[in-house]
């Protein structure tokens, strides 16, 4: 439907049908061009709305694509003669896993990195698509879709549909009504978005790399997908699979305690003669270990690149670090570059020779001479992926490399370079996160960790959980049984518990570790958490708007426990103060009540934050 608001025409969707008010009502204009949406649809924007408490507008924007009615795309089609292509055999591990999805249920899929997860989504989706019931696969970043897409196409051909942000309007449009005019089953591959697809007829959901941050809605209605896909998939009936190499754990215990199968792949799926992964752990404050013109690649890293590009292999280059240089100060008086919106230090991007604050992206040239005392003493500190390909071009002048963070512009960004990289085209790749996640490199030979605890110094109950799974994701890139495959590990802290379970790869004991301190200082899964914040002018006035809201919710009676008020971790955001509140509760009915007692616009929340930063 399009609805006449004050001035304006805007989409709206009909929930369902009431007696006429008594004041006079505008007419509904029917876009007679589309079908209805599916029950389910509407079924879970109702639900969305109460569980994740948001107006109805904000959730009608998350199951409509933008501009919607703006376009009318005629009769778009669709080839549904699927491709031929010769799939792998199923491994062992791989039968015995598919023979006990039986039902439509939840399953959770944990599977080493390099174990085939993916062959079983695919078999899955073929006896799904066999019953004429269509397909939702969850990816946590657009990036992994081109890799997602590739593998299932070689299958399913057209049936395939890829659904993301970063589509032109136009284009986000014509595959949203492809999908809802669709007579036949559909593969639907994208990030968390693509649950609100109009799909008829839902009989598998995945979420690929399920433990990932990035399935979290950061916007209102602050959803976490994994929950939403839950809701789905009864909605419809569906089998639910979370797959992943280090599953979470409150997934993995709320799993055992909800008795669902919990299926392990602990093999590779690609039999190779070739020797297990050759680690090496290099300790950075043993700076003798560098040297050979690079402060931050040690010698046996540069060893081993130079190793690998004699023998045509690839080389991927790990820093969680964007930026060339990540602190700039004045070593003659002191003087710190920060954000005056925010007051974070700003960082340095070497290509464009500007500071630019990764909070709120102010930018400013960069100073030649200190603003304070005027000397020309400024320094830079701290290296950023940037820095990490000049280095790497000048020492290794030769050799194809390319960049892939957040900062990268559209032409730069993996999923245009996937080809390349897959092909081995691109000799050295230097990233964030980003190249951490699920992706299969076939000429993929050695791996460099440059800093592997940069995470475990966030001040946040996730911190070391999240360390877990980075590290070990991003080992799993190599020694997948193309080739062998040797990892240097450069670190402060060599002996941290936390690196030496994933240097033994005891995922177990890493979790029951965990579980003990989760436990013990109750987070999640042993509570539900709530995450407030308010915004004002200054310390004082966040200050005092905190500690009355905590007086509100110590007179309500309500069943919960208050921690803080406290500076938020970014304690300024663009010229506002933030203070914060952490709500724990057994109930999460005790939540929504909280919520419902918040007495301005300055307030906002986060219910099932991933982190409380």
């Amino acid at each position: 439907m399009v609805v006449q608001l004050q001035q304006e025409t805007i989409p709206a969707i009909v929930i369902k049908s009431v007696k006429k008010p008594s004041f006079v009502t505008k007419p509904l204009e029917t876009i007679d061009y589309l079908p209805p949406l599916p029950q389910q649809i509407i079924q879970l924007g109702t639900w969305l709305a109460s569980y994740y408490p948001s107006p109805l507008g904000v959730i009608a924007q998350q199951l409509l694509p933008p501009n919607f009615g703006t376009i009318e795309i005629k009769q778009p089609k669709i080839s549904y003669k699927p491709a031929r292509y010769k799939l792998p055999t199923l491994t062992v591990d791989q039968t015995k896993a598919l023979s006990q999805i039986t039902k439509s249920d939840t399953y959770l899929l944990h599977g080493i990195t390099g174990s085939g997860k993916t062959r079983l989504y695919i078999e899955l989706a073929i006896k799904t698509v066999a019953q004429q019931r269509s397909v939702i696969i969850l990816t946590p970043e657009i990036s992994l879709t081109a890799q997602l897409a590739k593998n299932f196409s070689a299958v399913f051909g057209k049936q395939v549909i890829i659904l993301h942000s970063q589509l032109t309007i136009k284009a986000r449009q014509m595959v949203w009504q492809m999908i809802l005019r669709a007579d036949k089953p559909l593969v639907v591959i994208g990030p968390r978005s693509a649950l609100f697809s109009p799909l008829k007829n839902v009989g598998l959901i995945v979420i690929d790399e399920s433990h990932e941050p990035a399935y979290k809605q950061e916007q209102a209605p602050h959803y976490q997908a994994t929950r939403v896909a839950a809701k789905l998939s009864s909605l419809h009936n569906a089998t639910l699979v979370f797959g992943s190499a280090t599953p979470l754990v409150t997934d993995y215990y709320l799993a055992q305690q909800k008795h669902k199968l919990i299926l392990r792949l602990n093999s590779l799926a690609k039999v190779s003669d070739h020797p297990s992964t050759e680690v090496t752990v290099v300790d950075i404050k043993n700076r003798s270990l560098f040297g050979s013109g690079s402060v931050y690649l040690s010698r046996p890293l540069l060893s081993a690149i130079q190793t690998a590009l004699a023998q045509n292999e690839q080389t991927l280059l790990y820093l969680n670090r964007r930026g060339t240089a990540r602190l700039i100060l004045c070593e003659n008086c002191g003087w710190q570059a920060t954000c005056p919106h925010c007051a974070l230090p700003l960082t340095y991007h070497g290509d464009s020779h500007r500071l630019r604050c990764h909070v709120c992206n102010f930018q400013l040239p960069t100073p030649v001479n200190c603003p304070s005392c005027n000397l020309a003493s400024i320094i830079f500190r701290t290296v950023g992926t940037k820095a990490i390909v000049d280095e790497v071009q000048r020492l290794f002048p030769g050799a194809s490399v390319q960049r892939f963070d957040t900062d990268n512009k559209k032409a730069e960004r993996f999923e245009q370079h996937f080809q390349a990289v897959h092909s081995g085209a691109v000799d050295i790749l230097v990233g964030t996160q980003l190249l951490a996640k699920g992706l299969d490199l076939p000429h993929l030979g050695v791996l460099g960790i440059l800093i592997a605890d940069t995470s475990l110094q966030i001040p946040d109950y996730s911190a070391q959980e999240r360390t877990y799974q980075l590290l070990s994701q991003v080992l799993g890139r190599v020694g997948r049984g193309h080739r062998a495959g040797r990892a240097i590990i450069q670190s402060y802290q060599p002996d941290h518990p936390v690196i030496q379970a994933i240097l033994d790869d005891d995922w177990d004991q890493f979790y029951q570790n965990e579980l003990a301190a989760r436990r013990k200082f109750l987070f999640p899964p042993f509570c539900q958490l709530l995450k407030l914040t308010v915004r004002r002018a200054s310390v004082n006035s966040a200050q005092k708007a905190a500690n009355t809201l905590v007086s509100t919710i110590q007179k309500s009676g309500l069943s919960v426990k208050i921690e803080g008020p406290a500076a938020a971790f970014h304690e300024k955001f663009q010229n506002k103060y933030q203070w914060q509140l952490v709500i724990k509760a057994k109930e999460r009915s005790q939540l929504i009540a909280v919520i419902g007692l918040l007495p301005s616009s300055s307030w906002s929340y986060d219910i099932d934050p991933v982190d409380l930063l």
